[in-house]
Formats: structure tokens, sequence, C-alpha cells
């Protein structure tokens, strides 16, 4: 054996370990389901390479603290309640007077005051901060530039899933330490309970829950924010008229980023024609209606790209929803890219191969860094170069290319990118 050659292949080998997923996977698509539940009781955290990664139930908890000790975000169970027509966790600002007036709380025309819910674009704009002016005021208190901590200066009045109301108080965080210090009691006077809540123990968690009406911590999020990239789960929708409802959708994790494209045919892949949404809600609820017989159809011609925490681009596609019966949703998905657009980005020389397997075209991203000139090869699995052309690409720029191979002979190949000095591989499968 010609040991330049088997070196080259070895090389070769190498340098895919970790870059495409494993042989034994299966790269095309592939159906899953998971159930919320009857009355969408469940929450379920998903990995959109590993599956269901945990549900657990709703109602444990009213309200949840950002466990990140450079957040003041708190946010509210605001969809908690199985009844569709009521808003679960409701939380209202107290417009009477500041902390000082704790002893004096009223409730007299609290129905009238806004209901504050969640933000539907951002996790750090918890209910409770729904009133922030930007920094120093984060809505429910203030950054002392002396201690760093920040200081309550707003009282609250919260309704619970049981349609009991409380005065709440969020006194302090401390912020090197970590630590929330709230306060809260019937409206009465009653009860009055001060918690001083230890965010560290859940560091690897998005958020710390706490039961006002049960009066402990919970834990809640199943795996570590790490581990979990959308959520199934109920939340507050906010019209444009301003009108609140509870609808069942699918949020984002942290750094999770979604395209939607709408309408496009279903085995539409080309998924960087468009800035990619890193919001709290981009796929949302909206994928699914109600027909005429009170059931669900899935909106025609939408299709999703979900750039994992990984960075890996999966499409995917909703295909049932069957509601609150049990909760059962069914969709598919697809590993299109194992290398996001963000790194690429970043990278002096990437390079994308979609789709994969390939049938008629194949689509190169490619960021040349800093030389134009690249070379595309494709060779079999013996080394045998099939083809070979040379592209002038902008310098720092990604850039698009669609190679043919429709009279390609179906199986394995590999692409050989060449920019100056510099070589990738990529292997992919030809199915023609």
């Amino acid at each position: 054996m010609n040991y330049k050659f088997y070196t080259f292949v070895a090389i070769l080998a190498t340098s895919l370990t970790g870059i495409l997923p494993a042989m034994g996977q299966k790269s095309g698509p592939v159906n899953d389901t998971i159930y919320m539940g009857a009355s969408y009781i469940n929450e379920v955290y998903y990995n959109m390479a590993a599956g269901n990664k945990g549900a657990v139930n709703r109602k444990q908890w009213d309200i949840a603290f950002r466990a990140n000790r450079m957040s003041a975000s708190i946010i509210t169970n605001d969809a908690a309640t199985s009844d569709p027509n009521s808003l679960g966790v409701e939380l209202y600002a107290y417009p009477k007077s500041d902390t000082s007036g704790w002893a004096t709380m009223d409730t007299i025309g609290y129905y009238k005051w806004k209901n504050m819910v969640n933000s539907k674009s951002d996790w750090e704009e918890g209910a409770f901060c729904r009133n922030q002016k930007g920094h120093p005021d984060y809505g429910w208190g203030k950054y002392n530039a002396s201690t760093h901590n920040l200081l309550g200066d707003s009282l609250f009045v919260i309704k619970l899933r049981d349609g009991s109301l409380r005065k709440l108080w969020i006194k302090e965080k401390f912020s090197s330490d970590n630590v929330f210090n709230f306060r809260f009691a019937k409206m009465d006077g009653s009860g009055d309970t001060t918690i001083m809540l230890d965010c560290n123990p859940y560091s690897t968690k998005n958020f710390v829950g706490y039961s006002i009406s049960a009066k402990k911590v919970i834990d809640y999020e199943p795996v570590a924010s790490t581990q979990w990239d959308l959520l199934f789960t109920k939340y507050m929708y906010t019209y444009p008229d301003g009108a609140l409802y509870p609808v069942t959708g699918v949020l984002s994790n942290y750094k999770v980023k979604v395209n939607t494209f709408h309408p496009v045919p279903l085995t539409y892949k080309i998924w960087d024609k468009a800035t990619m949404d890193s919001t709290r809600s981009p796929i949302g609820w909206e994928w699914k209606k109600t027909n005429a017989s009170y059931k669900y159809d899935i909106v025609d011609s939408t299709v999703y790209f979900v750039q994992d925490l990984s960075g890996n681009i999966h499409k995917l596609v909703f295909k049932e929803f069957v509601g609150s019966s049990t909760g059962r949703i069914v969709f598919q998905k697809e590993m299109i890219s194992a290398l996001g657009i963000d790194e690429m980005a970043k990278s002096d020389f990437n390079v994308a191969v979609y789709p994969n397997p390939v049938k008629d075209i194949m689509n190169l991203v490619i960021n040349p860094g800093n030389s134009a000139s690249t070379t595309i090869s494709l060779m079999d699995i013996s080394g045998r170069k099939i083809f070979s052309n040379k592209y002038e690409l902008p310098k720092e720029t990604l850039s698009t290319l669609q190679v043919p191979v429709s009279g390609i002979t179906a199986g394995m190949y590999i692409v050989v990118i060449q920019n100056g000095t510099n070589t990738v591989s990529r292997k992919v499968l030809v199915n023609n």
C-alpha cells in the first residue's frame, strides 16, 4: 500500500471525528413524540439531539428566581392553571405606596391594575421586572453602587393558583452571595414569612422555583440548563390589543436560536437565508390552529431550523397536536449541519455541508478567512478524485456554494476544501 495515500486517508478520518454525527446514528429525518399530559399538566424539556430530557409537573411553583448571580430576573408561573380561561399566577405592582406601606397594603380595585406577565422575548424580563427602566432600575428594585446589591423598592400583590391573594416584597438580592431575600404574607398580615433563598445549589439551572402556598423551594428543572434546547409548556401570551391568554407552545433556552420559513415546501433546507432569532419564543404557539370541529390542524408550509447549544442546526416540522386530552405533540426533526453559523463566523476558515445525505445539489457554507481562493474537490473513499473546481470568495464573509452531484453514483464521498495553506474535509453521503 502507498504510505502517503494511507496517511492522507487517516488524517481525513481523524479530522472528521466530532464534526459529523456518529456513523451509526440515523442522519435522515426522524419522528419524535412528546406528551404534556392531560390538560398540559407537564412541562417537557427537550434536547434536539438527544430527545426528551424530562417532564415535570408545572403546577409545583409560583415564582422563580434566576440562578445566575449577575441576573435580576424573577418570573411567575403565569399559566400554571389547567383552566384555559384562568390566568394562573397573577402579579400586580402595588400602586398606592412604596415599601413603607407594607403594613397597610390593601387590594381595593386590584383587578383594575395591570397584570404583569413574563416577557415573550426575554427570560431576563420576568414579570417582576416589567416596570424596569434600565440600569440601575430593574423593576422590583435598584442597584446599589456601594454594596453591588439590588435593593427592593416596590410592593406586589400576587394571586396564587388557588385564587388566594398575598402581599409580596422582594427585599434584596445579595449579588456576591447569590441570595434573594423576600417576604410575603396574607393581606391581613397573618402568615408573615421572610425567606433567604440561596441560588448557589442551583447554579447549573436557569431558575430555581418557590411555592408560596407550600412555603418551599422547588427545583423544577429536571436537567442542567446546558442539557436542553426547547421547553414545551404553557405560558401567557399578550395580544397586540393587550389581552392576555394562556397558550400551549414552545419556548427556547438561553442562546438557542431559531429560523422560521413560511410558506415553503416541507423539504426546504436552506437554513442560512435569514438571521436567526435568539428570543424566548420564536417558535411559540402559532404553528397550530383550531378547526371547525374544535380539533387542531398544523399550519401548512412552515419549517423551523433550531441552532442548539452545541451549534448544530436541526430542521423541525410539526406533524400533529392532539390537544388537552393527552397533550401529545408529534414532530419531525433532522440534523442539517453539525456546525453552526456562529461558530463559522468567528473562525478564520471553516465549512458546513448540507443537506447530508445529499441529492442533486450539495450546499457548502464557507468562511474563507483571509484567503479568497478556495478549491473544492470531491473524492471517493478510495481516494480517487471525482472533480475539482476553484472559486474566488469574498474574504472574511460567509458564502454559500451550490455544487451539483446529480450525475454521481450513490455512496460515501469526502469533500476536500483547500484555502491557501489550510485544508478541511467533510464526509458526505450522496443518495441519488
